[in-house]
């Protein structure tokens, strides 16, 4: 896709209305993330349908060709395809829908019909926590692979894959998903689960905004990945300011997603992080993103993994040393 600028909204609350979508084209972000469509509820809906149609379907013949009318009309799914067609017809910038999947499924039907209703790519988030001891390191990684493939069979728009950092071998993982046919890799998705109160005795399922001490994951992977990989590099967490957007595209991120600065200053903040960016870009002399973007990856010809640790030592004896000099 050709983009106006490297700044993606990514897919939250403020992509599930129309408005909030024309909000954000307006404010200047080069493409819109769709909120996401889930596994589960896409799920709990269509047994709910089943029930529905089954009930009374042996009182008398006629039953056996009824369904409810709300089976179709109204349905999670059915709103969603109509956000994507609206929202495609009325902003000028790419909308890409998401889906936020952890096993394989129908999704290629649901993919189809994403793409047939104008959305210009798909975002398959896969958050799965294997909390099933049975389950090895091999299946996670098939799963993804497995959910990636039924997309991909349906879906001729890009198709890209928003991954967890917890891997044992991300860049495996990374070249497995890219050798399977993702156009693109969103790094990263962030940790959702429940904190304890120990007050109270209960869990507490709040979401805590990311903040730019977010960026040094990510960042780490891109740095690696930039010009490794056939995939487009998607960066995503922890974007507060412009300097934010610069470091990602000096790693070699393609695009730089954002929600968290979004959500907390207002979709009108994107026009903030882009003149800032445009600011930075002409202070330090250059003339466009492509002159930037992988600025200080780590070079192809580089061991990346002697790199890697030999940052971790520095930074290691770096802080030790300060630690004795104040003690």
């Amino acid at each position: 896709m050709r983009l106006r600028n490297p700044l993606l909204a990514s897919a939250s609350p403020l992509s599930q209305t129309l408005h909030g979508v024309r909000r954000l084209a307006d404010a200047g972000v080069g493409a819109v993330v769709l909120y996401s469509l889930f596994e589960e509820q896409l799920r709990r809906e269509a047994e709910n349908n089943e029930l529905m149609a089954a009930q009374g379907s042996e009182s008398y013949p006629e039953s056996l060709t009824y369904f409810p009318p709300t089976v179709d009309s109204g349905s999670r799914a059915q709103r969603y395809l109509r956000l994507i067609e609206r929202a495609a017809a009325a902003v000028d910038i790419p909308v890409i829908a998401s889906l936020n999947a952890s096993t394989p499924g129908s999704w290629a039907r649901y993919a189809r019909c994403m793409q047939d209703a104008g959305a210009a790519a798909i975002e398959l988030n896969i958050y799965y926590l294997p909390g099933d001891a049975g389950v090895d390191s091999a299946a996670v990684e098939q799963r993804h692979l497995d959910v990636l493939a039924e997309v991909k069979t349906a879906a001729t728009v890009p198709v890209a894959v928003k991954l967890s950092p917890y891997f044992s071998a991300t860049a495996d993982m990374v070249h497995r998903l890219d050798d399977a046919g993702a156009d693109g890799l969103v790094l990263f998705n962030r940790f959702l689960q429940p904190d304890i109160d120990p007050e109270t005795l209960s869990t507490v399922r709040t979401v805590a905004l990311s903040t730019p001490a977010d960026t040094r994951l990510p960042l780490t992977w891109i740095a690696l990945l930039h010009r490794r990989i056939r995939a487009c590099l998607a960066a995503s967490t922890g974007v507060e300011h412009a300097a934010d957007l610069a470091k990602y595209l000096l790693a070699g991120a393609d695009v730089v997603q954002s929600a968290s600065a979004l959500l907390r200053h207002s979709p009108e903040y994107a026009g903030v992080l882009l003149q800032g960016l445009s600011d930075w870009l002409s202070r330090k002399g250059f003339q466009s993103v492509d002159e930037v973007r992988g600025l200080l990856a780590v070079p192809e010809s580089a061991d990346a993994e002697a790199r890697e640790r030999a940052d971790y030592v520095w930074a290691v004896r770096k802080a030790n040393s300060g630690f004795y000099e104040n003690y």
